[in-house]
């Protein structure tokens, strides 16, 4: 077995050398910063409103359209609304934690997009440099770890806070995070296993003639299903549940606090979309049939494309929450425990198997892999339905519905359900009890004889 991972037989060798960053002036590198502040904090606005409209079209209203042209400056009003609010703290709250919590959710959002390449080599004033912040060869590690950090903030949030929705919202981001990042990490080993490197640059360059999305198509759809509940997006929203948690842990925060929140989240949309585009749909290179000009991958122009791709994500995402109910707490734990992390260790086997089978007798694994995960997609498919009709016929088969129907059985009129027979009924009172007894009466008006009910008043009164 040959010791490297990667080689001409199956992927380009065109990879781009990590002696390419570190060599920036400091003020191109704050330039940069800026820049990426900056598109980071519009793609938020723009985001926000796209959503508010797209869900509007999918429920059949309008949507925002007062603040500026089509409301396209309702988010950075709601901006400033919050940014002039009455500040308030709750008495119980841990002061110190209460403050730091958001800035904690926050921060590690921007600070993954270090290593995120926006495009290839480009001229800024004379000086030639990559459009990314800077990368090393534990890039995609180094986006693991600050995600979790900013899970924290959540979880401090929910408990600084001193109430017990918001507890309850945070001990319930601590189970999401143990339960889905662990899926998402394992998802990224195929990717590693291909590319024979952790760098984000040399692993969009890896991808010249074939994404990753299409090799390992189990791996696109397990991260893909995983980023939604790392980002607390529906159907996974489970620590900010309104209907059974008020607002989850967000709940006692107000004004710029509350701010900071909403913009860690929709920055973590933005943030696991660019990750997936860089990791599984070829970064910012151009898709076809736009890679056939010569052009589409030189310049500015990448960013264009890879600013696109992002683009679909956060359109999933909006759609996933117009159209999807939220899973049950059990659901949502057996759903990342049960299907997620099992399917995500058994590709890494079929995976490893495929690159020690191919280097070891020459083969290429591209066909193989493709096979392979096309036969496992449709394969789980298969079961996870098979399972849930398995699971709904034995729900069905201990269902039983009573065919004799009790309208006031429970204190209180019920419609019946179907396959039970109404009947009307009159009230009596009970001279000993002193409460209100049911009869059931005939056409004619004469009490029926039923099981269990009185049929006249001494019966009634147990006589």
């Amino acid at each position: 077995m040959t010791d490297q991972l990667t080689g001409a037989d199956f992927l380009p060798a065109n990879e781009q050398s990590l002696a390419l960053f570190g060599l920036d002036p400091v003020w191109l590198v704050i330039l940069k910063v800026i820049g990426v502040f900056i598109i980071l904090v519009l793609i938020v606005l723009v985001t926000i409103w796209a959503e508010r409209r797209v869900v509007g079209r999918m429920q059949q209203r309008i949507g925002p359209n007062r603040a500026g042209p089509f409301g396209l400056l309702q988010a950075l009003m709601d901006g400033f609304k919050l940014a002039f609010k009455e500040e308030i703290f709750p008495t119980a709250a841990d002061k110190m934690v209460y403050i730091v919590a958001p800035i904690l959710s926050v921060v590690p959002a921007y600070m993954a997009w270090a290593v995120i390449p926006f495009g290839p080599e480009v001229s800024i004033f004379g000086h030639t440099t990559p459009l990314q912040l800077t990368d090393f060869p534990v890039a995609v590690l180094y986006i693991l770890a600050i995600a979790s950090i900013g899970i924290y903030g959540i979880v401090l949030a929910g408990w600084a806070s001193g109430s017990s929705y918001p507890l309850l919202g945070g001990i319930r981001s601590t189970a999401q995070m143990i339960s889905y990042e662990i899926a998402m990490g394992l998802s990224f080993v195929g990717v590693f296993l291909f590319a024979g490197t952790m760098s984000t640059s040399s692993i969009v360059n890896g991808q010249v003639e074939l994404w990753y999305g299409l090799l390992l198509l189990p791996s696109f759809l397990i991260y893909a299903t995983a980023m939604v509940g790392e980002t607390n997006r529906a159907p996974f929203d489970l620590p900010e549940a309104e209907s059974e948690l008020v607002g989850g842990f967000h709940t006692e925060y107000s004004t710029m606090k509350f701010a900071l929140f909403f913009l860690a989240e929709y920055i973590n949309m933005v943030t696991v979309s660019a990750v997936a585009v860089t990791l599984f749909l070829g970064g910012w290179r151009a898709p076809w049939p736009i890679s056939i000009w010569d052009g589409a991958n030189e310049g500015w122009y990448p960013m264009i494309w890879f600013l696109l791709k992002i683009s679909i994500f956060i359109f999933v995402f909006i759609w996933l929450r117009g159209t999807l109910p939220r899973f049950r707490y059990d659901q949502f734990m057996r759903f990342g425990w049960k299907v997620l992390i099992p399917a995500s260790v058994a590709w890494v086997l079929i995976i490893g198997i495929i690159r020690g089978v191919s280097d070891e007798y020459g083969l290429t694994p591209i066909p193989l892999s493709i096979t392979a995960g096309v036969i496992l997609v449709v394969g789980g498919l298969y079961v996870l339905g098979w399972n849930v009709k398995r699971r709904r016929a034995a729900h069905l088969a201990t269902k039983t519905i009573p065919t004799k129907f009790e309208p006031l059985a429970g204190g209180f009129p019920v419609p019946p359900l179907p396959g039970q027979e109404y009947r009307p009924v009159r009230r009596t009172l009970s001279g000993e009890a002193g409460v209100a007894s049911t009869v059931p009466v005939g056409s004619d008006g004469a009490p029926e004889s039923d099981a269990g009910i009185g049929t006249t008043d001494e019966e009634v009164r147990g006589g």
